[in-house]
Parts: C-alpha cells; sequence; structure tokens
C-alpha cells in the first residue's frame, strides 16, 4: 500500500491529475494565509461513518474501526436520533414509562458502535437529535415541530447516564437551522427555530447535570451551511439563539450561556473552497472567518464565554458520479485537503470533519434522485478507493506563495509523534521523480515548507511509519 499524494504548480499543465487541480483552482488569489503562529495546532479530525458503523454486522464494524485507525481517525461522530430509541415514537400520548431510566429505552442500534469505538480507544462526538417521538413535541402532530424542552432534557440525562462514561463530546441536535430537524424555522417571515433550539440547549446542560455530568463537553449550533426560503442562514439562527440583535447587543432578558464550542457544517458548493456565499450570514469553507468574528462579537456582548472554540462537525466534498454537485475524483481530493488547511488556520477551530468513508449506493429511479444521497465518501459506493482515500491519511496543498514562491502545507494524519516527510518534485518534460527536500513535521504531524517556484511542477509527499510501510 503506498499512500502518495502528488500535485503540479505552475501555469501550464497537461495531465488532468491532482497536481492540476491544484494549480488551476486552489493557487488563486482570494483565500489569504494568516501566518503559521496563529493556526489551530491542536485540530482534531472527526469522522463519520453510519453505514458501517451503526448496522448489525458486527464484523464489518470492527474492520472500519481498524481501518478508521489505519487512516489516522481518533475521534468518531455518531448522531442519535430520539425517535430511534424512545418507546412508541409514532403515539400522540406519551408512554407510560420512566423518561430518565437509560434501561426504558432501546439502545440496540447505536450501543454496539459506541462501545466497540470506546472500547479501541476511539473518541466519541454523540450527536443527541431530533426527529423525536411524536408525544414530545407540542402539538403532536409531527415529530420535529416545536419539541418539548422537558422531555428532552429528560430524554438527555437518560443518554449522558447510559452512555457519558464512553462518550468524549455531546451535542445538541443536528442541523436545528433546517426544517428536516426542527420546525418551525420562520413564523410569519420572521425565524423562529433560534429561539426554539436556545431552550432545548438549555434543556440539555440541565439533562447533563442531572446525570452527574455537568462538566462533560457540550457543542451548541451544528448548523447547516447556508440559508433559504426555508432554512434560516446559520448566523442569523446564532444571533436569535444568542439574544443576540442584528447589531450584537444582547437583550437583557437572556443570561450567558456556557458553550464549549459552536458546531457548524461548512459544506460549499461544486465551486470548491474558493465559494463565497453572497448572503453574509451564510458560512462555508471558505469563508470561516464569518463565523470567527461571529463569535468576536458575541464574546464582546457577553452572550458566550470568551475564547469559545468552533467545531466543523460535519463536512464533504461531493464527487461523480453525482452529475449535479459533483467533482471529478481528483478535484474532490484537492478540494478536501484545501478545505482542511483552511480550517487549521483559523485559530478557532478545534475540529475538522469527514463524512462518509463511503459514498450513499445509488438509489432507482431517474437520474435526479439516483445519487441524490452523498458521493462524499474517500471510497466509492463499490468499494474501490478514491484519490482522497490517499489524501486523507496525507493531505498536501500547493499554492503560490509570494513573488517566485511556492507554499507546500500538509498533515501526516497517523501520525502519533514528530516525524519526517519527504516532498519530492518531477519537472516539465521529466519521467522520474527525485527528492527535493526532507521536513520535519509538529508532534501532531503538521508541517509547512516554501520552496522556488518552477512552471508545470509537480510535488508530492511521502511518509513511512514505524512499521516501514511507505
Amino acid at each position: 500500500m503506498k499512500p502518495v499524494t502528488s500535485i503540479r504548480t505552475g501555469r501550464r499543465a497537461a495531465a488532468p491529475a491532482l497536481a492540476l487541480v491544484l494549480a488551476a483552482i486552489l493557487l488563486g488569489a482570494g483565500l489569504g494565509r494568516p501566518a503559521l503562529a496563529d493556526a489551530s495546532r491542536t485540530q482534531r479530525t472527526l469522522f463519520e461513518a453510519p453505514r458501517e458503523l451503526l448496522g448489525p454486522d458486527q464484523a464489518l464494524r470492527t474492520r472500519t474501526l481498524a481501518e478508521l485507525r489505519s487512516l489516522g481517525v481518533r475521534d468518531l461522530r455518531i448522531v442519535l436520533y430520539w425517535k430511534d430509541v424512545a418507546p412508541d415514537p409514532g403515539s400522540r400520548s406519551v408512554p407510560g414509562f420512566h423518561e430518565r431510566d437509560p434501561a426504558a429505552y432501546d439502545w440496540g442500534h447505536y450501543a454496539p458502535a459506541i462501545d466497540q469505538a470506546a472500547a479501541a480507544g476511539l473518541r466519541v462526538l454523540l450527536t443527541v437529535t431530533g426527529p423525536v417521538p411524536r408525544w414530545a413535541t407540542a402539538a403532536r402532530r409531527d415529530q420535529v415541530t416545536r419539541p418539548s424542552p422537558q422531555h428532552y432534557q429528560r430524554f438527555f440525562e437518560a443518554v449522558a447516564r447510559r452512555f457519558g462514561a464512553e462518550v468524549d463530546r455531546f451535542s445538541v441536535w443536528n442541523e436545528p437551522n433546517h426544517p428536516a430537524f426542527l420546525m418551525p424555522q420562520f413564523v410569519h417571515g420572521h425565524a423562529a427555530s433560534g429561539a426554539i433550539y436556545r431552550r432545548l440547549y438549555v434543556a440539555a446542560r440541565r439533562g447533563l447535570k442531572a446525570a452527574g455530568r455537568s462538566r462533560q463537553p457540550l457543542l451548541f449550533g451544528e448548523t447547516a451551511p447556508r440559508g433559504t426560503s426555508h432554512v434560516v442562514a446559520p448566523l442569523r439562527f446564532l444571533r436569535q439563539a444568542l439574544c443576540l440583535t442584528s447589531a450584537y447587543h444582547r437583550r437583557r432578558s437572556c443570561r450567558r450561556l456556557s458553550v464549549t464550542a459552536v458546531a457548524h457544517h461548512p459544506y460549499t458548493t461544486k465551486a470548491g473552497p474558493s465559494f463565497v456565499p453572497p448572503d453574509r450570514d451564510d458560512v462555508t469553507i471558505g469563508v470561516l472567518h464569518r463565523l470567527s468574528t461571529f463569535l468576536a462579537r458575541a464574546e464582546r456582548a457577553r452572550a458566550l464565554t470568551p475564547g469559545t472554540r468552533i467545531a466543523l462537525t460535519e463536512f464533504g466534498i461531493q464527487s461523480r458520479p453525482d452529475p449535479y454537485v459533483g467533482v471529478s475524483l481528483t478535484r474532490q481530493a484537492a478540494y478536501r485537503a484545501r478545505s482542511e488547511q483552511l480550517a487549521y488556520e483559523q485559530p478557532r477551530v478545534d475540529t475538522f470533519a469527514q463524512y462518509l468513508l463511503r459514498d450513499d449506493d445509488p438509489r432507482p429511479g431517474p437520474a435526479a434522485s439516483r445519487y441524490s444521497g452523498f458521493e462524499s465518501g474517500l471510497r466509492t459506493s463499490a468499494g474501490a478507493a478514491k484519490p482522497a482515500y490517499a489524501g486523507f491519511r496525507l493531505p498536501l496543498v500547493a499554492r503560490r506563495s509570494g513573488r517566485g514562491l511556492v507554499s507546500l502545507w500538509g498533515l501526516v494524519r497517523p501520525a502519533a509523534a514528530a516525524t519526517t516527510v519527504t516532498i519530492d518534485v518531477l519537472d516539465r518534460g521529466e519521467h522520474q521523480w527525485h527528492t527535493l527536500k526532507h521536513v520535519r513535521t509538529s508532534s501532531r504531524g503538521w508541517w509547512r515548507s516554501r520552496t522556488r517556484r518552477t512552471a508545470g511542477r509537480r510535488y508530492r509527499v511521502r511518509w513511512t511509519d514505524q512499521a516501514g510501510v511507505t
């Protein structure tokens, strides 16, 4: 197995490879680079693989956990849907059961993955979210409209009692600014979901305290990246959830919240990490500074405690065969690496995510619905490794940096301590790679270097692990 990532810089390139993609797309102007001293050197990588980890196949789960560890993954995200574990979730009447008692719920779909991941030494982020039991909503008409904070507090206490010792961090709700998970988003044209969410977050924190887990980290937000007529834009949602006016003045009736980190899903478009959404309340990977600026203003308004971090808890780059938002397989690897670098360069970011190990299976029906799932995996739906697979283990970015220079940035994800990588180059017209330099990484595997730019030059990085595998 040879996890080698190669890229090219310069004005022209002949082959349609990852090299060409990074040279033509990611090396352009418009995405400035802060100094290394400002970077988030402790950034962790969160991986989500629900099909492999949450299914009934224990052998597949064991193989997947071993594979993820070989890729350098140390953190997993698991999304727990309230309706999946609660008694009689379709009933309008509250069943007669002890809501705070973990034994009253059916954890069978989630417990094997959480238990096995914890036993394997992996840290788990557990997102406790809707849809909810019908009986736990205000009007009991559906499973997403106005969930009861009282019922959620009791349920969160039960979750914390069952999984608190195995879970590293909890999070409140998945994409609460999206109508698939929380309603109503708007009332008479005005955003409403942020106020509903705030009550759920407070309820979750009380549930943690009741379970004896008040010091357990709790994430806030987990917002979807962009607003529409049906989805509240993330910064607009967060302002409402934190009781902030559009001018960032906190309403006196609201206390400052204790938040470990604000979580977000910074998905971008087919244009990749260079995309800048026109609505300033949207936050995609290319404009993470908007969320950083938001947090600074919220802290000054005393709506959040100082030093609140950003956790990017779900992210991926869609690839072909999705005909609508998918990019080429080599471009997927390039966009993914550049996105990770952008996250790394934001000091507040402590978590970057990869959503899916393997693409969703194609769905039956016309082309419009065949690839309506996610094609953001490191493997195809059939299991073949994409270029992003090697690129995930050894992400590499090359960008023009100043006059006549190229900045190289990367990560040895499996590294458990400082190590050395070898940078090779292949110049135009040559057929054999040769070594440019050796670079020492940080204790967590990050590295950066610069070199003189040569038009048409391709770069790759090699690393050999302690077992001698390159």
